[in-house]
């Protein structure tokens, strides 16, 4: 599959893996290939972004993709489905970081503490991956660019994607930002 990345999308794997390693994690997510597309230039993805004003809102998405974190990864949608239980997951949070200290349910560990040289790429980054395969063939186009990169995190549940919906960046508004470029 990695044969049919374009320049740009290879980019982006390389630069989240770069990212993973900036922020010692153990392994590279999602939420790493979202940061690497945000710091790419000049490619598809990139101009999608600018157009979308993601990257004017960085700032904020990496705040929500932060306060995720701190909930263990928990989605906006899954602390609402566990209040209707009556769970309140920012009281939770609150209790165990004052008993275990600030982040303690944070995802992710340091890597590096272990001697790890490679970080793998998790079961969801994985996904994405193989998702922007079958976006780019669903679009009937030959080579996976760092658009399909970015359609596939639009498109896949969890986090990431309610994030990037929450500041304007769904896959139907990825799509016709795309055509936008097209044309």
């Amino acid at each position: 599959m990695f044969e049919r990345f374009t320049k740009g999308a290879r980019a982006a794997v390389t630069g989240a893996v770069a990212v993973a390693e900036r922020e010692g994690a153990s392994a590279v997510t999602e939420e790493h290939l979202l940061l690497a597309l945000l710091d790419a230039e000049d490619t598809r993805a990139a101009f999608v972004l600018r157009a979308l004003g993601t990257t004017e809102r960085r700032a904020s998405l990496e705040a929500a993709l932060a306060a995720a974190r701190r909930r263990g990864g928990l989605s906006a949608v899954e602390v609402d489905a566990l209040a209707d239980l009556g769970i309140d997951v920012t009281r939770i949070v609150a209790r165990v970081e004052e008993t275990h200290g600030a982040g303690a349910l944070a995802t992710g560990s340091d890597a590096r503490s272990r001697g790890a040289k490679r970080r793998p790429f998790t079961r969801e980054s994985k996904k994405v991956l193989e998702q922007s395969l079958r976006v780019c063939l669903g679009r009937h186009e030959k080579a996976i660019g760092d658009e399909h990169l970015l359609l596939a995190l639009t498109a896949r549940p969890g986090v990431v994607s309610e994030t990037l919906a929450d500041h304007g960046v769904t896959y139907t508004a990825v799509e016709h930002a795309l055509g936008q470029a097209r044309s």
